[in-house]
């Protein structure tokens, strides 16, 4: 069984992380779980795109059958370790890291604290 949590930001282009983790789980059984973490500073829905920009992932969540979670924190490791417990998860999806720095990179930091949990499925960015 494949259960798989999709990590996502507020970006339209989130959609193909989604439709992977649909792709993913294929005929297994499983369920697909989409989770964005806001921190606590950012101004959420504080602007017309970014509302349309979470309604957009909402019905895209609809669309491939999953649930749509959103988390305020600025433990965002924590917060998505504790997802994946909680909801007994065996594969994070995420897409590529812009980060620069090994350890302050988010995919390093959570591939740490996932190691027998869960395992870390990168997507790779768009190329230009």
């Amino acid at each position: 069984m494949r259960n798989v949590m999709v990590c996502v930001t507020q970006q339209k282009t989130c959609d193909r992380l989604i439709k992977y983790g649909r792709e993913f789980i294929g005929s297994d059984a499983g369920e697909l779980t989409i989770l964005h973490v806001a921190r606590s500073d950012y101004k959420f829905l504080g602007r017309p795109a970014e509302g349309e920009a979470l309604d957009y992932l909402y019905e895209k969540a609809l669309e491939y059958g999953a649930g749509l979670t959103v988390i305020r924190s600025d433990d965002v490791i924590s917060v998505l370790v504790n997802h994946v417990r909680k909801n007994k998860i065996n594969y994070v999806i995420m897409g590529e890291s812009r980060e620069v720095g090994e350890r302050s990179n988010v995919i390093s930091l959570l591939e740490e604290r996932l190691a027998g949990l869960a395992s870390l499925v990168i997507i790779p960015a768009f190329s230009s």
